[in-house]
């Protein structure tokens, strides 16, 4: 076990996947976090010691270098969906990156892989898609070999998409969502770690590549086919645009009267982003220059989903005894 990876973010909902595989490969791990205690799971993942959380604030020069230190490659899996206090997201996502993918050049770090995130675009109206892009930018100033991993949204049993609108589903009978009509490719998490990991060997040539699943669906499909997994029968209202941003903003309000202890639901930035289709491009490489083929949704999402049934695992067994009934 010679060869190291420091994984920045890789007790998160990606990373953790990336450091499984890699200590598989045989690597030692190295995992970068703001918290070591609550990432503690991720030893088990190899053999005694092959696989570490060590402390890292990836605003500080310092820490980053003492994680980077000895590292043959690293990963960056550093990102927010909000911003909370000082991890902003051009702290996190723009001069985080840059930072990252600076110290490693200069500790002459062989390779680096930066997940980042279809619709990333340095002239979006979203900061979030803004900054994603400006961090693409910085890495590749100082790792032009870099490999940049742009996934559509991710799903998986750690999810933030489908555990929510299932967990939102067992209150009351309608489900809303904004932009009902806006187009999702999700991507199983394990095949953007998988696609990471051949970044990590040295398997895969240097670029940006889109990932997606294998189909494209709308948000209102989506949910849909949720609704079929949790057996649940909800009607989904599409809330408009215009008043998804009234909603916003008075949540901005109140997060800001209470310091943030009061959170809405939805944020004036994603808003934004729910009004753009998220896609893989028809020019974009992706999983086939991987030849990696993508999982469907249809053969994970019960998997995980199941705990949001009417009775839970039983919800099988019921449907069963009904049959035995109808005989």
């Amino acid at each position: 076990m010679s060869n190291l990876v420091t994984i920045f973010g890789g007790s998160g909902f990606v990373g953790r996947y990336i450091a499984l595989r890699m200590a598989k490969e045989g690597w030692r791990v190295r995992v970068a976090v703001r918290n070591v205690n609550e990432a503690m799971f991720v030893r088990p993942y190899g053999v005694v010691g092959q696989v570490e959380p060590v402390f890292c604030n990836i605003r500080d020069d310092a820490s980053v270098a003492a994680v980077t230190d000895g590292a043959d490659v690293i990963v960056n899996c550093v990102g927010v969906l909000d911003e909370v206090g000082k991890n902003t997201f051009s702290a996190v996502q723009a001069e985080g990156a840059e930072r990252i993918a600076r110290v490693a050049a200069a500790h002459d770090v062989a390779r680096m892989v930066h997940i980042s995130a279809i619709g990333a675009d340095a002239d979006a109206q979203s900061e979030y898609a803004r900054t994603k892009a400006a961090g693409e930018a910085g890495v590749l100033a100082h790792m032009p070999d870099a490999v940049i991993l742009r996934p559509s949204i991710i799903f998986g049993p750690e999810d933030e998409f489908f555990n929510r609108f299932a967990g939102m589903s067992r209150f009351g009978p309608v489900l809303p969502v904004i932009g009902a009509g806006t187009k999702f490719q999700p991507v199983y998490v394990d095949d953007v770690a998988a696609a990471a990991t051949q970044a990590v060997l040295g398997e895969a040539a240097s670029g940006i590549y889109e990932l997606g699943g294998p189909e494209a669906h709308s948000f209102r499909e989506l949910m849909q086919l949720m609704l079929g997994v949790v057996h649940r029968r909800r009607l989904i209202i599409n809330i408009p645009f215009w008043a998804a941003r009234a909603m916003a903003s008075v949540f901005a309000i109140g997060r800001a009267l209470t310091l943030g202890l009061v959170k809405g639901p939805v944020t004036k930035d994603q808003v934004i982003n729910l009004a753009i289709d998220n896609v893989v491009s028809e020019d974009a490489q992706g999983f086939d220059a991987l030849g990696i083929v993508p999982t469907a949704m249809e053969a994970v999402l019960s998997d995980y989903l199941w705990r949001f049934r009417p009775s839970g695992q039983y919800d099988a067994i019921k449907d069963s005894a009904k049959n035995l009934r109808n005989t």
